[in-house]
């Protein structure tokens, strides 16, 4: 009997150590992540970076090529390196922004370079180069700028990848007057599948909802007009049960977001569709934020602006406040409206274009 449960002793003191040993081996859990707020002061030029709760971290001064200026950023589903897409006299170009260190890598020093998405696992970006003689749509790894041509139309103008996986959709047009295409991609872009297809319209700005399971649209008339009002679609992921859900700006490149909840899709309502003017002039542009209910259909106004235009909005990580840059008499400012109090105020008075939440 004392054999017995000396071995059994002797049995569990080995099973613990083994145990501890997995333990000890087992890789480190990274630190939960932080929701970084990060917004382009135009003069002089600097990335501001907010917390959360909306105190200032930090300020990176920005230094741009001769004749360039900053067009958008895009900030991946993690990590600390902002996509800068730059509008200069010679073209566009991505940049790498290490919002730590202040370090800029040029994605593409090929050629011109348009963004078109970050990959899912953040590690890489989706550029279309060499617009003006050979256009073609390319993966861009983020630390050692290895390219690869994936084989999908190299007029793709929009591409959104699934979240949490590898497919993506993209989107093109064949010509003036034949309308334009979703078509979902997988293996690369090897193998595609048709989900929409609108003779009649400009499809843009697909965005994936949260889960996965539907896609939003921005629908633009195919006709000469620069600026005209459109229309906000969503569809199921395989493309079925299209359904419209409110009229919208289009045209001027304003995207609709998701909440994180998957529930809403906040986007911009141009208010002064009968004013030809702003048809071909973005200043002479009424806008305002509206948030519509996906289920229902409900629409709600937001901003409630008489003059002025209001360009894309962005959901605070809580879907609990809307982020969004508004233009008054040529002066951009970064603006915030809390959907619990209803309250708008200035985050950043200064002239300020662009902004992206970053989870770091």
């Amino acid at each position: 009997m004392k054999k017995s449960n000396k071995y059994r002793l002797s049995h569990l003191s080995s099973l613990i150590l083994y145990l501890s040993s997995l333990i000890s081996c087992s890789p480190t859990p990274q630190p939960p992540a932080k929701n970084i707020l990060a917004a382009i002061r135009l003069n002089p030029p600097a990335l501001i970076q907010f917390s959360e709760d909306l105190a200032p971290l930090s300020e990176l001064p920005l230094s741009l090529p001769a004749d360039c200026g900053v067009y958008d950023i895009f900030s991946p589903s993690r990590g600390s390196t902002l996509a800068v897409e730059i509008s200069c006299s010679f073209g566009q170009s991505v940049l790498f922004l290490d919002t730590e260190t202040g370090a800029v890598t040029q994605a593409f020093p090929q050629g011109d370079s348009h963004f078109l998405a970050w990959a899912s696992n953040s590690k890489s970006v989706f550029l279309r180069v060499d617009n003006a003689s050979n256009p073609t749509i390319m993966r861009v790894n983020m630390e050692t700028l290895a390219a690869e041509i994936i084989p999908i139309n190299e007029f793709t103008y929009d591409l959104a990848p699934k979240p949490e996986g590898f497919d993506f959709t993209f989107t093109f047009s064949r010509g003036f007057g034949f309308g334009s295409e979703i078509q979902l991609a997988k293996d690369d872009g090897r193998i595609i599948q048709l989900l929409y297809a609108d003779p009649l319209h400009y499809i843009s700005f697909a965005r994936w909802s949260p889960d996965g399971k539907q896609i939003a649209f921005i629908k633009i008339p195919d006709s000469q007009i620069p600026f005209t009002v459109g229309e906000l679609w969503v569809m199921d992921a395989d493309g079925s049960n299209p359904r419209k859900l409110a009229d919208a700006d289009a045209g001027h490149g304003y995207a609709a977001n998701w909440s994180p909840d998957g529930k809403r899709i906040a986007f911009i309502v141009r208010e002064n569709g009968g004013d030809e003017s702003a048809n071909v002039s973005a200043e002479a542009l009424v806008s305002n934020l509206y948030v519509v209910d996906v289920a229902t259909g409900d629409l709600a106004q937001i901003t409630s602006f008489n003059e002025g235009r209001v360009e894309t909005a962005h959901w605070s990580p809580d879907g609990e406040a809307l982020f969004f840059l508004r233009v008054l008499n040529g002066k951009m400012e970064l603006q915030v409206r809390d959907l619990l109090t209803d309250e708008i105020k200035a985050l950043l008075a200064e002239p300020a274009c662009c902004l992206s939440w970053m989870r770091k």
